[in-house]
């Protein structure tokens, strides 16, 4: 399987997550996030556990446990509470600097030399999201600004540890996906349960989007995104997540008749730049021609020398 290929199957992760505010505002029963975010973890890393049969052994008890809260049990409480502090645009752009959190953590998590490609690439992508979700009314909440930045740490770390805890051998990334969904979701039962409860009333329309935000938004997400993981940069998959608020704004142009401007579409342009260039790793430059003809007279002379 390709590079190519391969960031093509990681970047569905976020484009599915995406949809998730059109689903929680469209389908299912209003002010219960945490219920939404309950249901979108635990009984797909439940299922993923029965379908693969592999359960966690030695450490990977633990770490699946870090993993699980960092990227499931926590993220989602705090991107919840920042959207309901903030405007959609604000929380969103703080979510674009979660690739900016991977540029500095792969330094010191992973040992990677500091890439100021990256880096720069990053800044550009939250400018573009920015251009893309912000609006001159939106304001700032001391509250939600410090979670929504919370949130993009959490996920940062996140992503750089399973990055550099891989996966045990024989274990598929639908395991892998399952054990982190589980221990995230046994984390949001208590906290559901005690602030939150069970909807009074559940209908068809909730039902299937609850289903999408398990199966697709959940399972068969989280399963491409930590195989992608595996294969790619950590700061590469990092910076695909801005495709979610992409794909959150043009569903909201689409399908709830939102105006996007021409700023909105120098975002676009901004943010998808920034997502392909941050699929490159630039290497060392090679020799140039000149070094290695200075260095034939040399390299003929020792060949004389030894022929002789």
């Amino acid at each position: 399987m390709d590079k190519f290929r391969i960031t093509l199957l990681t970047a569905v992760a976020p484009a599915v997550w995406g949809t998730t505010y059109i689903v929680t505002t469209e389908l299912l029963p209003t002010g219960q996030p945490l219920f939404a975010s309950l249901v979108r973890a635990l009984p797909a890393g439940l299922l993923a556990i029965a379908l693969t049969r592999a359960l966690p052994t030695g450490a990977w008890w633990w770490k699946s446990a870090v993993l699980g809260v960092l990227n499931i049990g926590a993220f989602f409480p705090l991107l919840f509470i920042a959207a309901y502090h903030l405007p959609g645009g604000v929380a969103a752009t703080l979510g674009a600097v979660q690739p900016l959190v991977v540029a500095i953590l792969v330094i010191f998590v992973l040992r990677e030399p500091f890439s100021a490609w990256r880096l720069w690439w990053g800044i550009v992508g939250v400018i573009g999201v920015a251009l893309v979700v912000l609006r001159s009314t939106a304001t700032l909440d001391a509250v939600g600004v410090t979670v929504g930045l919370l949130s993009a740490v959490f996920m940062g770390f996140g992503v750089t540890l399973t990055k550099k805890w891989g996966r045990p051998t024989g274990v598929p990334p639908m395991g892998l996906a399952g054990w982190q969904l589980t221990a995230g979701g046994l984390v949001l039962l208590p906290v559901t349960l005690l602030f939150e409860g069970v909807p009074a009333s559940i209908d068809s329309t909730a039902l299937a989007g609850y289903a999408w935000l398990g199966l697709i938004g959940g399972l068969l997400t989280y399963t491409l995104w930590f195989s992608g993981i595996a294969r790619l940069p950590a700061a590469s998959v990092a910076v695909l997540g801005l495709l979610s608020p992409l794909v959150a704004a043009a569903l909201g142009a689409v399908l709830l008749g939102q105006t996007l401007g021409a700023v909105q579409m120098v975002g676009f342009a901004l943010a998808l730049t920034a997502i392909a260039a941050g699929q490159i790793a630039p290497g060392r430059k090679p020799p140039t021609a000149t070094s290695t003809n200075a260095n034939q007279p040399a390299i003929a002379a020792a060949q004389t020398k030894g022929a002789s």
